[in-house]
Parts: structure tokens; C-alpha cells; sequence
């Protein structure tokens, strides 16, 4: 038997005394990361069985677990917790953080916690103090489910323990392993042809049913664009931009050099090919080339085809008038693709995250509804501008963290380097670039928009990304 646990929680021990909690404890996890009540009674007043140490020595428990939570450490708390009161100060905690809570029950029998109670040499406990502490279980366990908890785990016999494995599973924004070197982009809205185009810069190959696509039938794009800054004008001039028609989309996206691409979010709305970014996002994803996040743009299309009630703006009818003329079983993917995607990656050690609207320090490598929001819509103020959109704060400009934070959401007509911190959305389906982020390099580099596909909202953006 096995139970596999979040890398990064706060786990609640909960049980009458006598249940077995403390040896639990011993057995599974290391001696730093519980934290337990008796032995914080204990430093208040040298003796675990005193009673009148308890809110002290509880005030001091809460102090170290915060502390732990903080420092984003794993953290067992080995106390009764049998009732809901003292759970929902720790689950706060937890929230404080950004971080799930995981219960371990163990209910064992009355007379199992009673005859363990007799053997215990460093102190015992009145037998009605144990029947209080089931009672007081008990009476809360129905509602358990509803406190706030991610997983709650219950044994009522101790041999259900004598075998007991537990593992730890990694967070889904972990990839602290992946070391790159990776090529960042921004927000595509929808613009395969541009993407391509950045990819063919980037060194990547693409192929679309195992065909090079450089080989492939396709169409010179006539331009007026005056050149770029960034030198892109005759690539974009000579680059072949790819007609595909509906059916057999199936793509290959590698780079010789074993580079990875990162996907900030929003692939989807106000571009014309809304459903080839996402063919060629998720080959890439199931091929191990490619990390992809989802962003507003993307939960609000997951939402639409899902059969959820929401309005046609900010271009979800294109993408959905795009979306008809494609199967109901690439839809479904689609909707299973984006609604997995995680809130953020944390690359190469911590040194690097990856978020749609950006992300403080404190969220890093953090989980829950609060971090997802942030990372979909970023911080505002909770006030709207003149043309009824949401005022953002400014969060960047408080960022200190160690990480470097690279995003997208909010269009600029440049990227740059704040704090540490960089957007790169640049617009390009306003008419502005399309832009990559080259890792650990540190090096833009962006393709100008073959035309400009959507108007921006006045406002939307500072000025004209032209």
C-alpha cells in the first residue's frame, strides 16, 4: 500500500494520543521537517506533559511552521488535530503561503490507543482524555473533505501502516532539472505564419507530415514593412510561409542542438490560424520540445468548448469560428491540453521562471488557485481604466527575487529588462513582433507581423507597436 504526496505541503498528523502519530512520524519523514507539539511544550517549560504550556508551546509551532512554509519547505505537524478549529489556523497557514495541506488520519481502535497509552514511559494520559480526542474526531470527520484540504488519507488499523509506502510526487511547475537551453515565446494570438517564420530564425526544423516545410508549396507574402531593428527584413521577404490545408496536421518541431521552446500562453484568439499554433504547440509538447503554458486567452477558449457560457470578445469568435471546421476529437484535445497545462515552470535550479502575466517571488514554485490567477491575469488594483479594462499593477517594479521572471500578457512595443523581469509580448497580432527570448543567452530576437490581424482596444496597449 502507498500514498504519494505533494514534493511541497504541510501535512497534519490527526489522531487521539495513543494513535500511533509521533512513530508515524519517525517512520516516514525526517526529523526536520516535523514539527511537534509535545516538543515545543517541552522548550517552553522543560516538560512535554504540562499542560499550561500549551498556547505557548503552540504559538511556537505555528512560528516554526511559518518560517518552513516560508523557506518553501516540506513541514509535518505531529499534534492531535482533532479538532476543526486547530486544523483551520494551519490550513490558513498554508493558504499563506500558497501551498496544499494533506491530513493523515489515523483512527485507530479505542483499545489500541488506550493499551499504547499504558506503555508509554514518558508520560500517560487519563483514558477519558483519549475518548474525548475519538469523540472530537469523530464528530469532525464528515466534514473533513470540507476545510480545505487537497488529500486526506485515513487509517483505522495499524497494520494498514506495517506496509505503508509514501512518495513524494513533484510539483507540476518543478522543472528545476530542465537546464535549458530554451528560446521563450511570446503570445502568438494565433499567428502560425509568424511563429514559423521565428522558429526558421531561431534554428529549428519544422516538419509537417514529415515533409521539411522548406520544401513545401507556399505563397510570398508581399510587405510594405519598413525593416526591422532587429534585421529580420530579409527573412521575412524570402522566408516561405506555409499554406496548409485542413487535415493531416501532423507536426515535428525540433532544434538541432537540442534547444527547447517555452510557450508563455495565450497561442489562441484575434490571429487567422489559431488551430495550427495549437497543432504545432502541442506536437512539440508530446515530442519533449516544448514546454507550453496557458494563458487567459487559452482558459477562456477551454471554457467555450467545454459547452460554458461565455461572451464571444477580445477574439474567442475567431478562434471559435476557426475551431468548427476541425474535428470534435481535436477540440477535446485542445480543451484537454490547455486545461493541464501548469501555472508556471521554475527551470535550471531556480534560476529561471515562466509565467503568462509574470509571478512574485514568494509564488515561485508555489501551487493553488491564487498562484493560477496571478499567472493567467496578472496583479491589478481592482479598478478599471477609461475604457472600462482593468488597472494592472505594476508589479515588477517591486520584484527582487533571484529568478529571472519571463512573460507575457500585457503587450509592449519593446521588452525590457526590469528587475530582473522581462515581458515579451510585443504585439504581434496588433501588428507589432512576434519575439523570443533566447535562455541563458539572454538574447530578443523578434520577426515583425506580416500584417496586423486585430485592432487593439484603445488603451489596450501604450502606444503603436508600429
Amino acid at each position: 500500500m502507498h500514498i504519494t504526496l505533494p514534493e511541497l505541503a504541510l501535512v497534519l498528523l490527526v489522531g487521539p494520543s495513543g494513535a500511533g502519530k509521533s512513530t508515524f512520524a519517525r517512520c516516514h519523514f525526517l526529523p526536520t521537517e516535523v514539527i511537534s507539539s509535545d516538543q515545543c511544550r517541552a522548550m517552553v517549560c522543560d516538560d512535554e506533559n504540562d499542560q499550561s504550556a500549551t498556547a505557548d508551546a503552540f504559538e511556537i509551532l505555528h512560528l516554526i511552521a511559518a518560517k518552513r512554509l516560508k523557506a518553501g519547505r516540506f513541514t509535518v505537524i505531529d499534534a492531535t488535530n482533532v479538532q476543526p478549529e486547530a486544523r483551520k489556523s494551519l490550513l490558513k497557514l498554508a493558504r499563506q503561503y500558497y501551498l496544499p495541506t494533506v491530513a493523515i488520519v489515523l483512527d485507530m481502535p479505542l483499545a489500541v490507543c488506550l493499551e499504547r497509552n499504558t506503555q508509554r514511559r514518558d508520560r500517560t494520559l487519563k483514558d477519558d482524555i483519549i475518548r474525548a480526542h475519538r469523540g472530537q474526531l469523530h464528530g469532525s470527520l464528515q466534514g473533513l473533505a470540507k476545510e480545505g484540504f487537497r488529500q486526506i488519507h485515513i487509517f483505522n488499523r495499524p497494520e494498514d501502516l506495517d506496509k505503508l509506502k509514501i512518495f513524494r510526487k513533484p510539483n507540476r511547475t518543478n522543472k528545476k532539472s530542465e537546464t535549458g537551453p530554451f528560446d521563450l515565446i511570446g503570445d502568438v494570438h494565433g499567428c502560425f505564419d509568424e511563429l514559423l517564420i521565428l522558429l526558421k530564425l531561431l534554428g529549428y526544423r519544422v516538419s509537417h507530415n514529415t515533409v521539411e516545410l522548406s520544401t513545401l508549396k507556399y505563397q510570398i507574402v508581399e510587405t510594405n514593412r519598413v525593416p526591422s531593428r532587429h534585421g529580420d527584413a530579409d527573412l521575412l521577404h524570402n522566408s516561405t510561409v506555409l499554406r496548409v490545408s485542413h487535415g493531416g496536421h501532423e507536426f515535428e518541431v525540433y532544434h538541432p542542438d537540442g534547444r527547447k521552446l517555452v510557450f508563455l500562453g495565450d497561442l489562441v484568439d484575434r490571429g487567422p490560424k489559431t488551430p495550427l499554433v495549437l497543432r504545432l504547440a502541442m506536437a512539440a509538447v508530446k515530442s519533449h520540445d516544448a514546454f507550453c503554458l496557458s494563458g487567459n486567452h487559452d482558459a477562456k477558449l477551454v471554457k467555450a468548448l467545454q459547452g460554458h457560457k461565455v461572451s464571444l470578445t477580445h477574439g474567442l469568435a475567431e478562434s471559435m469560428l476557426q475551431m468548427e471546421s476541425e474535428s470534435e476529437e481535436f477540440r477535446l484535445e485542445v480543451a484537454e491540453f490547455l486545461n493541464t497545462r501548469p501555472s508556471h515552470y521554475v527551470f535550471d535550479g531556480g534560476r529561471l521562471v515562466a509565467a503568462h502575466a509574470g509571478l512574485r517571488e514568494e509564488m515561485h514554485g508555489r501551487d493553488g488557485g491564487k498562484v493560477r490567477m496571478f499567472c493567467l491575469y496578472g496583479e491589478t488594483t481592482g479598478e478599471t481604466d477609461e475604457y472600462g479594462l482593468p488597472i494592472r499593477y505594476p508589479w515588477a517594479d517591486d520584484y527582487r527575487g533571484r529568478a529571472m521572471v519571463v512573460y507575457g500578457h500585457t503587450p509592449v512595443v519593446e521588452p525590457q529588462w526590469q528587475n530582473n523581469t522581462l515581458c515579451i509580448d510585443t504585439g504581434c497580432v496588433f501588428g507589432g513582433k512576434l519575439t523570443a527570448l533566447r535562455y541563458p543567452e539572454k538574447e530578443i530576437v523578434s520577426v515583425p507581423a506580416l500584417v496586423q490581424y486585430y485592432l487593439p482596444t484603445t488603451g489596450a496597449i501604450k502606444s503603436d507597436p508600429n
